[in-house]
């Protein structure tokens, strides 16, 4: 008992002298501030700093109270308090910004939907507002509200796919019937001829004024007439055929035309490739003729040269073209890449003129020189043939082939005509006229001949007796530069140095009456080309003096096509061009070494 007495005294005696010493403690420092603040500072830098050191003195002190005059875990519960409550005000402040977020989205998708007609996702916008319904404190009872939906505005587009839907699966071959049909169409007249675009939509020549109704329907027939259908698009209208028979070319009663290979066989489309040029056996119309330009034949190796010569082979895809540049070039033609098939360079003959054989086994070429050459098209060989036994020519640049392909006549010298055999290639005969002899033209399946020269005369030659039968003066002509006689032998036409054209019946000709049918003056210079096409519908003249001076005539009217050439295609100088067998290409060779391709509608095979 003693000693416990003795420990509680001692205690007692500490916990008294503790607040005695606390007190001494701060008084004796406040002296030694008091001492401080009284000193005089050196400088004002020492003056702040000891400001600086009182201020922060004092903080601690008041610090240093309020910790011991206060109790811990009271001090504890009163730092969690107020950081509690912030932390619930900051995570509601942030619920709202991000509910107020996701409805303005929710209204920026309703109003993209009230602009442009699209069907936004409601479900969402349900459950984003319920959210925000939660936040304010409202009723929540609507959040089960329906996940899909249908739009019934007036602007819906489900409800017309839903109709078209029943239309398609409720009425199996139903036919299509106008929603509205004008009655004045019938009585309205319109002329056909005021406008030229018009033209190509007469049945017959001296037609002018059709009704509205027919107007209508040649308009329809024409488009579908350029424009073939695609039967591949077209799976279960092409087992019904239409009705109609693929290979009939008759007009129907409402005008309109079929196209090959929608109504007949689903095979028409792999029985050949004539569909690359549009299909029509009408007589061909005067005024305007229907073309269109198409790649160059010679685009993937144009010519450094002019390009003197162009020829067609008898199948329609192959073409020749030949220049000074000394290249003897082949392409093949589909209208689209032409590619170039093989090039052959002849070092010793710049090239003046180059043909097919009419039965496309050979291509003659020659040249200023007094040989020429022979190129055989199956075996890809090329023979040189020197000069001809019996005549010293220096120049064969001038010649033609007869169109049963066993000759070829040379132009020579002093009016002379060489005569040379297709097989042998030697001098079979020759023909002599009174002047200079310019051009040559063979007639009656080369068993005729006609020739023009310095003289003004177009001279008849009968080849199996080799002399002439005949010889008449080329009306306004002196000297004569261009011949051409017709497929068909009927008709023939000269040019001269002056630029005009006479355009003969042969048959009138050879009977005395020499007066021409036709005479063009659309050229002013010299005419150094005249070209038939396949079926003597189509004259082409040029000369090569002048830029674009090329013409196309329409021959049983014997008036120029007024949309050829066009401004936009310009030609250039124009040296040599022909047309294809089918009649459906023309090629113009330029002195620009190009070969333009042009498409000729009208015509069905190429």
């Amino acid at each position: 008992m003693a000693s416990d007495q003795g420990m509680m005294m001692i205690s007692q005696n500490v916990s008294l002298r503790a607040p005695h010493t606390h007190r001494a403690t701060k008084e004796k420092e406040k002296e030694k501030k008091n001492k401080k603040r009284q000193r005089k500072p050196e400088s004002a830098e020492e003056d702040q700093k000891n400001q600086l050191n009182v201020f922060q003195e004092d903080n601690r002190e008041m610090q240093g109270t309020d910790k011991s005059d206060s109790d811990d875990e009271h001090e504890e519960e009163k730092n969690k308090v107020p950081s509690r409550t912030a932390r619930k005000r900051k995570n509601k402040q942030s619920r709202i910004e991000k509910a107020e977020m996701e409805k303005d989205k929710v209204e920026q998708k309703r109003l993209e939907s009230l602009l442009f007609g699209t069907i936004y996702d409601q479900q969402l916008t349900t459950e984003l507002g319920n959210e925000f319904d939660q936040l304010q404190g409202e009723n929540t009872q609507e959040n089960d509200a329906a996940a899909w939906f249908t739009d019934r505005t007036p602007g819906s587009q489900i409800d017309a796919f839903e109709k078209e839907d029943l239309k398609l699966h409720s009425e199996e071959g139903f036919e299509k019937k106008p929603v509205w049909i004008d009655e004045e169409e019938a009585e309205t007249k319109v002329d056909i001829t005021k406008v030229n675009r018009l033209r190509k939509l007469k049945r017959q020549e001296s037609e002018d004024l059709i009704s509205g109704t027919d107007y209508i329907n040649r308009l329809r027939s024409q488009h579908a007439k350029l424009n073939p259908g695609t039967e591949w698009a077209n799976l279960d209208r092409k087992n019904e055929g239409f009705g109609f028979d693929s290979d009939s070319d008759t007009e129907l009663e409402n005008g309109f035309r079929v196209s090959e290979g929608f109504g007949g066989s689903e095979y028409d489309i792999l029985r050949s490739n004539d569909e690359l040029v549009v299909k029509s056996k009408q007589q061909l119309l005067p005024g305007q003729i229907e073309y269109s330009r198409l790649r160059d034949a010679n685009a993937e190796d144009p010519s450094n040269a002019v390009i003197q010569s162009v020829g067609f082979h008898r199948n329609g895809q192959l073409l020749l073209t030949a220049g000074f540049d000394k290249r003897l070039k082949f392409f093949q033609i589909d209208g689209k890449r032409n590619p170039k098939i093989q090039s052959v360079f002849i070092e010793d003959l710049p090239i003046h003129k180059a043909a097919f054989l009419p039965d496309g086994s050979m291509a003659i070429v020659a040249g200023r020189r007094k040989f020429f050459y022979s190129f055989d098209v199956v075996k890809g060989a090329l023979d040189k043939i020197n000069c001809l036994i019996g005549r010293e020519e220096r120049s064969l640049e001038s010649f033609e082939v007869s169109t049963d392909s066993s000759m070829i006549a040379f132009l020579g010298n002093d009016g002379y005509i060489m005569l040379v055999s297709t097989k042998t290639k030697q001098l079979i005969g020759t023909l002599k006229m009174n002047g200079t002899s310019r051009a040559l033209s063979f007639a009656d399946d080369g068993r005729q001949l006609l020739s023009s020269g310095g003289d003004g005369q177009v001279y008849h030659w009968d080849l199996r007796m080799r002399r002439c039968i005949h010889r008449g003066a080329d009306e306004g002509c002196l000297n004569s530069s261009a011949l051409a006689v017709s497929p068909d032998s009927n008709v023939f036409a000269t040019g001269s140095d002056s630029g005009i054209v006479n355009l003969y019946n042969r048959n009138e000709f050879l009977g005395g009456n020499r007066k021409p049918m036709k005479t063009l003056s659309n050229l002013v210079t010299v005419v150094d080309n005249l070209k038939f096409n396949c079926d003597a519908q189509v004259l082409s003249i040029c000369s090569r003096m002048k830029k674009d001076n090329m013409r196309l005539v329409h021959l049983p009217s014997c008036t120029v096509f007024t949309n050829w050439p066009s401004t936009k295609n310009r030609l250039h100088y124009v040296h040599s061009l022909d047309f294809s067998p089918g009649g459906g290409f023309l090629a113009v060779g330029n002195a620009a070494g190009r070969v333009l391709l042009y498409k000729l509608h009208h015509y069905e095979h190429a």
